[in-house]
């Protein structure tokens, strides 16, 4: 008995598969603000939970780390 795995290689599939990192990394984002206690206004909280590019809530991940404020994930960090 063979079983039928083509959709789990469809553009379908890999779509949904990106939709759930890039919703795990939004959360990851706001976990990490909520536990150093940093507010996160609803309009910055939806920017993030609404993002899908991968790359950029990396920055945010990676910027949330030391952020102050939750702008601080918006901006280039200065050199």
């Amino acid at each position: 008995m063979s079983v039928d795995l083509s959709f789990f290689r469809s553009e379908t599939s890999q779509r949904l598969r990106a939709e759930g990192r890039a919703e795990g990394r939004a959360e990851d984002v706001l976990l990490i603000l909520d536990t150093r206690g940093i507010e996160v206004p609803d309009a910055a909280r939806e920017r993030i939970a609404s993002c899908t590019d991968l790359d950029e809530l990396r920055t945010w991940l990676t910027r949330a780390v030391t952020a102050t404020t939750a702008d601080d994930l918006f901006t280039e960090p200065e050199a």
